[in-house]
């Protein structure tokens, strides 16, 4: 525990935090190394919101244990709690800037619990670009896009000691081989040490390593391919972070599932006015296998 509160906050030789105003220079960053940090995007009345949608979507009977960690998909689906984001214009501003169109549509959207003593977070990026052939499962078929990938907010905050995000800067670059003294796995979604076993490298002593400290309002955004992982969760405080991404609705995605009923339900109840941003919506299956 010791060794990650002694983590600072790095100092680059770049800027990569950023205000509202300021969402052209956050995009020079995200394209030049795979990540940035938008300030104070959420106000506090819905942070406090949020975490209330964040449990009654993945913990809504508070049944977790310590060290235990949990995940929603779609969830969005889930009602008013998460839906607060797509009325929320900064939010919007930010992802029509982003997708480079006002025509968007809900992508995926995702809430997770780390409780203490929850483990790390192996190394991974979530693009799945890398695949050849008929997808493999869910994700082998959603995430396959060029749309920035990670849109998180941390609403309870991210550090290191719980269980915070950090990523490995410049690594979202085409043809990028992995940290200095690592190799890619074979299907190039993590790495590990040269010499050791093939499989996703769960330590934090990698090359090009930042870990990012926000506030629970921050939002963090890095590029599809940039490689990611998180801390364990080491202090007695629940770690809550929540995400919707878009795509644009010109991107049609044709999903060899069919959408389950809670996602049908999402789609009769969320109000007219809303509607806009579900042209083309996919929910997910996550038991589903190509």
């Amino acid at each position: 525990m010791q060794h990650y509160l002694e983590i600072q906050e790095p100092e680059l030789d770049y800027t990569y935090q950023f205000e509202l105003d300021q969402l052209p220079q956050m995009s020079t960053c995200l394209e030049a190394h795979g990540f940035a940090i938008i300030k104070d995007v959420l106000p506090d009345e819905m942070i406090d919101r949020l975490k209330k949608a964040v449990f009654d979507g993945t913990d809504p009977n508070r049944d977790l244990k310590r060290g235990q960690s949990a995940t929603r998909h779609a969830w969005i689906e889930i009602g008013e709690g998460a839906w607060q984001l797509l009325e929320y214009e900064p939010f919007m501003k930010i992802h029509r800037h982003l997708i480079g169109t006002d025509e968007l549509t809900v992508h995926r959207s995702a809430a997770i619990i780390r409780m203490p003593g929850s483990h790390p977070v192996a190394w991974h990026t979530d693009w799945c670009g890398f695949s050849t052939g008929a997808p493999k499962n869910s994700g082998d078929v959603l995430n396959r896009g060029m749309w920035p990938s990670g849109k998180w907010f941390y609403i309870t905050g991210s550090r290191p000691e719980h269980g915070g995000l950090c990523v490995i800067a410049d690594s979202h670059v085409e043809n990028w081989d992995g940290p200095e003294g690592f190799k890619l796995t074979s299907d190039k979604r993590s790495f590990y040490k040269v010499g050791g076993e093939e499989k996703a490298y769960t330590d934090f002593d990698v090359p090009g390593v930042v870990p990012l400290f926000t506030n629970p309002g921050d939002m963090i955004v890095f590029a599809h391919r940039t490689y990611h992982g998180a801390f364990p969760n080491q202090i007695d405080d629940i770690r809550l972070s929540c995400a919707i991404g878009f795509r644009s609705r010109s991107h049609h995605i044709d999903i060899p599932w069919e959408i389950p009923d809670v996602g049908k339900k999402f789609l009769e109840d969320l109000p007219p006015h809303l509607h806009q941003y579900t042209h083309g919506y996919t929910s997910i299956n996550t038991a589903w296998r190509g």
